[in-house]
């Protein structure tokens, strides 16, 4: 069922239209790249605030007050180029292992950021001003870099078709885990 509406959304004239145009698809991939690099830059600023690694001189609350809206627009524009991308190629990107890698960090890494904002930060009156934040702030810290870090690399590596369904033979954990239709694909 998955698979055959990903089928006919890639069949769309919009979607065909965005991954054969010659100048939109380098536009939304470069716009994609940029709000990536804004969205993860200022959140490992907070991040390397929250383990007390960085910025201990100023107060957490400051710095995230500060941070918080650029990261905000960051992470609005990347999501909607992100999907773009995706429109432009849903069953590629459905199958890609790389891609299921990185949808599975944005979710640990959203998570995190709704643990952190919901329980975490409703607390930083008692830890605002220490220079190192208190365990839990560090290990929302870390987790954050890690998870971030791992969809930075994940998502670059997308690109390249080392395990693509319509490359066969491929391993059988691999296509098991990228659900390749290997039936279907000629080897």
């Amino acid at each position: 069922m998955i698979r055959s509406f990903l089928e006919w959304l890639g069949n769309t004239p919009w979607s065909i239209a965005l991954v054969e145009s010659y100048y939109m698809w380098p536009w939304v991939e470069s716009t994609h790249v940029l709000s990536l690099a804004l969205f993860v830059g200022t959140a490992i600023m907070m991040d390397l605030r929250l383990v007390g690694l960085a910025f201990q001189g100023v107060p957490a609350s400051s710095f995230i007050d500060r941070l918080l809206p650029w990261t905000r627009i960051g992470f609005v524009i990347m999501v909607v180029t992100g999907l773009f991308l995706f429109y432009s190629s849903p069953l590629r990107y459905y199958h890609n292992l790389f891609f299921r890698i990185k949808c599975m960090m944005l979710m640990i890494a959203g998570l995190n950021i709704w643990l952190f904002h919901s329980r975490i930060l409703t607390s930083i009156d008692t830890w605002d001003d220490a220079g190192t934040p208190p365990r839990a702030a560090r290990i929302a810290g870390i987790v954050s870099i890690v998870m971030w870090t791992g969809v930075v690399f994940s998502g670059r590596l997308i690109a390249y078709n080392w395990f693509d369904c319509d490359i066969q033979p491929q391993p059988t954990w691999v296509n098991s885990m990228a659900q390749c239709p290997v039936d279907e694909v000629a080897p």
